[in-house]
C-alpha cells in the first residue's frame, strides 16, 4: 500500500498541480452554490440592518441630507450592484479561492507522497487536505469567525486582519512542523502514538497563540440569531470547498498513482523477459 512508483513522467508536481487546479475550480463552483443558498440571505439581512442604522442619524440632521444624496460614483469609484456582488462577484471569488487552495493542496500532496509511513497515495492526499482544512480554516475560524456587514468597526479592521493572518500563519507552520515531528516519532513509537503526540503539540501551540492574540468583540446590538446563521453558513461553505477538493483530488491522485504503478509493472515485466 505504501510503495510509490517514482515515475517522474507521471507523478510529477506539474501533473499534481493541474489536477489540483481543476479540482479546485469544481470545488469553487460547489462552494458558490452553497454560499448563495445558505449564506447570501443572511448577508442581505445584515446589509439591510447596516443601511437602516446608517439612515437613522440623518433623520434629525438636515445638514447631512445633501451629502447623503450625492450621486454614486462621483469620486470615480464604480459601484457594483448587490445582485452582481452575490452572483458573479461571489462566483469569481469562490473559483479563485478554490483554484488556489486546490493547487496548494495538490503540491503538498505531491511533496508528502510516499513519506507518510504506510499510507497509500489516496490516504496521504486525503490526510493533506484534512490537515489543510483544520490549519487554514477551522483553527483561525474558532478565534476569528466570519462576520457579516454591520459588524465591526472600520477603525479596527487593520488590527483584526493582522491578528487573523497571524493566527493563520502560526497554524499553518505548526501543522507543517507536527507532520515532520510525527514522521520522526514513528521511529520510536507506533503510528497511532506518534500521531496523537504530534496532534497534542499542534493543539497546544495554536491554543497558546490564540490566547495571546487579541480578542475581538465588536458585535454591538447585532441580532444574535442572524450572526449565528451567517457564521454557520460561512463555515459550511468553506467546509464544502475543502470537501470538494479532498474528494476530487484523492480520486485523481489515486488514479494517477495506479497509472504509474501499472506502467512500472509493465516495464519491470518487459525487462525480465
Amino acid at each position: 500500500m505504501g510503495t510509490v512508483p517514482r515515475d517522474r513522467s507521471v507523478l510529477s508536481p506539474a501533473a499534481f498541480l493541474i489536477r489540483g487546479l481543476a479540482v479546485g475550480l469544481v470545488a469553487g463552483l460547489i462552494a458558490f452554490v452553497v454560499a448563495f443558498a445558505l449564506g447570501e440571505p443572511y448577508v442581505d439581512d445584515a446589509i439591510a440592518l447596516e443601511e437602516s442604522a446608517a439612515a437613522q442619524p440623518s433623520e434629525g440632521h438636515a445638514g447631512h441630507t445633501e451629502h447623503a444624496e450625492e450621486p454614486a460614483g462621483q469620486d470615480g469609484m464604480v459601484e457594483i450592484s448587490r445582485e452582481n456582488q452575490k452572483s458573479w462577484g461571489l462566483l469569481t471569488g469562490t473559483l479563485a479561492i478554490g483554484a488556489a487552495l486546490g493547487g496548494l493542496a495538490a503540491l503538498a500532496a505531491a511533496a508528502v507522497l510516499g513519506r507518510l509511513g504506510s499510507l497509500s497515495a489516496r490516504g496521504s492526499t486525503a490526510l493533506v487536505v484534512l490537515i489543510g482544512f483544520v490549519a487554514v480554516t477551522l483553527v483561525p475560524f474558532t478565534k476569528y469567525p466570519a462576520t457579516p456587514p454591520a459588524v465591526g468597526s472600520g477603525e479596527t479592521i487593520g488590527g483584526r486582519t493582522a491578528s487573523y493572518f497571524g493566527l493563520l500563519l502560526v497554524s499553518v507552520l505548526a501543522a507543517i512542523a507536527v507532520v515532520v515531528l510525527a514522521n520522526r516519532l514513528r521511529g520510536r513509537y507506533d503510528g497511532w502514538t506518534a500521531t496523537f503526540v504530534a496532534a497534542g503539540v499542534y493543539v497546544a501551540v495554536v491554543s497558546v497563540a490564540g490566547y495571546l492574540l487579541p480578542t475581538v468583540n465588536e458585535l454591538g446590538d447585532f441580532p444574535a440569531d442572524t450572526l449565528w446563521y451567517f457564521r454557520r453558513s460561512s463555515l459550511i461553505t468553506v467546509a464544502a470547498l475543502w470537501a470538494g477538493i479532498g474528494v476530487g483530488l484523492t480520486v485523481l491522485v489515486g488514479r494517477l498513482h495506479d497509472r504509474a504503478a501499472a506502467d512500472l509493472a509493465r516495464r519491470q515485466l518487459a525487462a525480465s523477459l
